[in-house]
C-alpha cells in the first residue's frame, strides 16, 4: 500500500504523463527509460485497481477514471504548493503550475503577451493558457484563473475587476457612406449587423439605453461568427455594423478605419474580471498573477481614457 508521503509523488508523475501525452516524452522529461515509465504507471494502476490510460499503438488516452484522478491530482498538488508557500515565507516568490482560461480574441491579443511578461518576472512559474469561445462553468476545476467579460458569476468565487470596458457599435466609413448612418436603435433593423455568437447572451438581440429607457432591437445580417476578431475584420472590410468591446476596436476608432455609431446610447457593461475559486485566495501564484494583470490594465485604462478624449 502506498504511504501518504509517496502519494504526491504519484500524482505529480501522472500529471506530468498526462501533460506530455506519451511515455517517451515523459521519459525524456524525467531522464529515465520508456519501460520505466510504463512500469511505474502499471504499478499505480495495480494499486488503485483501475485502468488510468487506454494504450494503443499510436497514443495513450485517459480513461474516465484517469480523468477523475488527474483533475483531483492537479487540485491537490496546487493546494500542497500553496500551503508550502504560505507557511515557508510570506514574501516567497510564486512558483508552480497556474492554469488560465480566457476568450479567444482577447486571450490571444492581451492575455498571452501578459503571461509572457509574467513568467519572465517569475521563472519558477509554469502557466498553461487555454482559449475558449465561451467561459467554462464556475464549477469547472480545470482552471485556476478565468478572465471574463461582463457581470461576474453569482457563485462562491472571487471576482476582481481588472478594468472597465464598454461595448461600442461601429462600422467602416465606406459602409456608412453606402448604407447611411443609423440615428436611433430602431434604424439598426435596416442595416447589416455582424453577429457574434458567444456566451449565454441571446444571439441577435442588442440592447441600447439612453437615460432610463432601454430599447431591445432584433438585428440581422449575412455574417456571423464565434470569433470577435473575425467580426471586427469583417466590419473593417465594410460588411456592416459590429458591437464589440472598446478594448478591441479603440485603435481602429483612433485611426479612422472604424466610426462609432449611436454613440449617445449605452450597451450592457463588459467590464473585465479575473475570476477564481475562494480556495485560491491564499495562493501566492494566483495572487501574483491577478495583481500583475490588474497593474497592467490599470495603466492601460489610464492611457485609454486619454485617447478616448481624442476620438
Amino acid at each position: 500500500m502506498t504511504t501518504p508521503a509517496s502519494a504526491p509523488s504519484e500524482m505529480a508523475f501522472f500529471s506530468l504523463l498526462a501533460r506530455c501525452g506519451s511515455f517517451s516524452a515523459t521519459a525524456r522529461e524525467l531522464d529515465v527509460t520508456t519501460p520505466a515509465i510504463s512500469k511505474r504507471l502499471a504499478q499505480m494502476e495495480a494499486r488503485l485497481g483501475v485502468q488510468l490510460l487506454n494504450r494503443t499503438t499510436r497514443r495513450a488516452s485517459l480513461t474516465p477514471e484517469g480523468e477523475t484522478y488527474l483533475a483531483h491530482a492537479r487540485r491537490i498538488l496546487a493546494e500542497i504548493d500553496d500551503m508550502e508557500q504560505l507557511v515557508s515565507s510570506a514574501v516567497a516568490a510564486p512558483k508552480g503550475l497556474l492554469r488560465v482560461n480566457a476568450t479567444l480574441g482577447f486571450g490571444r491579443s492581451h492575455i498571452a503577451p501578459l503571461i509572457s511578461g509574467f513568467v519572465k518576472l517569475h521563472p519558477d512559474m509554469q502557466v498553461q493558457l487555454q482559449l475558449t469561445v465561451n467561459p467554462p462553468p464556475v464549477s469547472d476545476d480545470a482552471f485556476d484563473v478565468c478572465v471574463r467579460f461582463g457581470e461576474p458569476p453569482e457563485a462562491r468565487v472571487i471576482a476582481r475587476k481588472l478594468a472597465p470596458n464598454r461595448r461600442l457599435l461601429c462600422a467602416a466609413p465606406a459602409y456608412l457612406a453606402r448604407q447611411g448612418t443609423p440615428r436611433t436603435p430602431h434604424d439598426l433593423a435596416q442595416h447589416n449587423c455582424i453577429g457574434i455568437r458567444q456566451g449565454d447572451e441571446a444571439y441577435g438581440i442588442w440592447r441600447l439605453s439612453s437615460g432610463k429607457r432601454t430599447e431591445t432591437v432584433k438585428v440581422r445580417g449575412n455574417l456571423s461568427t464565434s470569433d470577435g476578431e473575425i467580426a471586427v475584420n469583417w466590419a473593417l472590410a465594410g460588411h456592416g455594423i459590429v458591437m464589440r468591446a472598446e478594448w478591441d476596436v479603440a485603435r481602429y476608432l483612433r485611426s479612422g478605419r472604424l466610426r462609432q455609431v449611436l454613440e449617445n446610447y449605452q450597451t450592457p457593461p463588459a467590464d473585465i474580471h479575473a475570476v477564481y475559486p475562494q480556495r485560491h485566495q491564499v495562493s501566492a501564484r494566483v495572487r501574483a498573477f491577478v495583481d500583475y494583470l490588474a497593474g497592467h490594465f490599470e495603466k492601460s485604462s489610464t492611457r485609454a481614457a486619454g485617447m478616448v478624449a481624442d476620438w
